[in-house]
């Protein structure tokens, strides 16, 4: 390649460069108008580090000391939260990489004094809430588990079309009726397994014992959903390119 033509192409890559960063400084300015930046804007994590210096919006840097102080109380003065945090922080610092979520559950339960576990799950997961009760009882737990579809209710009894009980049947989820019935029945630590997303939220809402996760549900991607977030610069890129829904489809699903 000639001087002259290296010398083009240097100024050419230079020019797409300094586009390709102006373009980026308008959409970060466009976002900054929109909305507030937080955690998730932020590439530095000096809040876990502490080998930098905190970026201008970071949330850690605009606490007060009293505000700090007024949280940090409700670990060390309330005796419940203190027990579940260390014994979480226990867990995670020597079973770190060693256990399974499922070990994680009863390390936890054990170090909290949790003896009646309470499991919450999806009728097409009643499989693996078997197996999984097994191993609970194996390790020394009382377990009681309630069926999404407790009750047996029709979905059309709360208001709901009749058009949308084609593919998954009449009967509607229930999962205040779990949480409730897990209530009566006095367990210390509830499980949630694979309830959608919704009625896990409502389960949690009415829920008196602490609750956990076991598994998320996620019907495409066998319950694994980060698997998702793992592909967008693949398989699930289109999650990135555009949103999931726009105005139109907003009028097609009123009708």
């Amino acid at each position: 390649m000639s001087d002259k033509k290296e010398k083009d192409s240097k100024v050419k890559s230079s020019k797409a460069k300094k586009n390709v960063e102006k373009t980026q400084e308008v959409s970060v300015s466009a976002e900054k108008k929109i909305f507030p930046h937080s955690c998730t804007d932020c590439g530095v994590l000096n809040c876990s580090k502490r080998n930098a210096s905190y970026p201008e919006f970071c949330l850690t840097e605009k606490l007060t000391e009293k505000e700090l102080e007024k949280v940090v109380k409700l670990y060390t003065e309330n005796e419940e939260n203190n027990k579940i945090a260390i014994a979480s922080a226990e867990v995670e610092g020597g079973f770190y990489g060693k256990y399974t979520r499922v070990e994680e559950i009863m390390e936890v339960a054990k170090r909290i004094g949790a003896k009646k576990i309470g499991i919450a799950t999806c009728v097409g997961l009643i499989e693996e809430s078997r197996i999984f009760a097994r191993i609970l009882k194996l390790n020394g737990f009382d377990v009681y588990g309630v069926a999404c579809k407790v009750g047996s209710v029709d979905k059309t009894d709360i208001g709901l079309d009749s058009k949308y009980t084609c593919k998954t049947g009449p009967v509607m989820c229930n999962p205040i009726l779990q949480a409730k019935l897990l209530n009566k029945a006095g367990t210390q630590l509830n499980v949630v397994v694979g309830l959608c997303v919704g009625h896990d939220s409502l389960f949690y809402k009415y829920s008196k014992a602490l609750a956990t996760t076991l598994v998320t549900k996620d019907r495409v991607l066998a319950h694994n959903p980060v698997g998702a977030l793992y592909q967008t610069r693949a398989y699930y890129k289109r999650l990135l390119q555009q949103p999931l829904w726009d105005d139109e489809d907003d009028k097609k699903e009123e009708k």
